[in-house]
């Protein structure tokens, strides 16, 4: 059995660059996960929001980059109210959501919304806001 040693996630790059942008020290979640219990968006989310920290301290930003759940938050503080730590996950949302646009990664495309797609209002405003073709 072969085994495959990331990358130290303390060294990514993109790791680095989220917690430049948040503010956030990502490595002092303790995963109590406060913050996916109590998120009024969690059941729409691909990943609860305490799995946002663990896939960041694990070095895996791709995972984060392609899930829906940075445009779902709703950056209601809800989470950052209940966190024992203090940690500011809708900061890290807004974190990844712009490194997203910086890497050229738009996920909601504005000219291919349709009447019957849902979408949380916070992905369409952020996307509407920060959209440059």
């Amino acid at each position: 059995m072969k085994y495959t040693i990331k990358k130290d996630p303390h060294e990514d790059e993109r790791v680095q660059e989220v917690i430049e942008i948040s503010g956030q020290n990502i490595f002092s979640c303790y995963q109590y996960s406060r913050c996916s219990s109590g998120c009024p968006m969690a059941e729409f989310m691909d990943l609860l929001p305490n799995q946002v920290f663990m896939y960041l301290q694990e070095g895996d930003v791709d995972t984060l980059l392609k899930a829906k759940t940075p445009w779902i938050c709703a950056a209601c503080f809800t989470c950052t109210v209940r966190c024992p730590g203090g940690l500011d996950l809708a900061a890290v949302m807004e974190a990844i959501r712009e490194l997203q646009l910086r890497k050229n990664y738009d996920y909601v495309d504005p000219c291919k919304v349709e009447e019957r797609d849902i979408l949380p209002p916070i992905a369409l405003v952020s996307n509407f806001r920060k959209f440059t073709l």
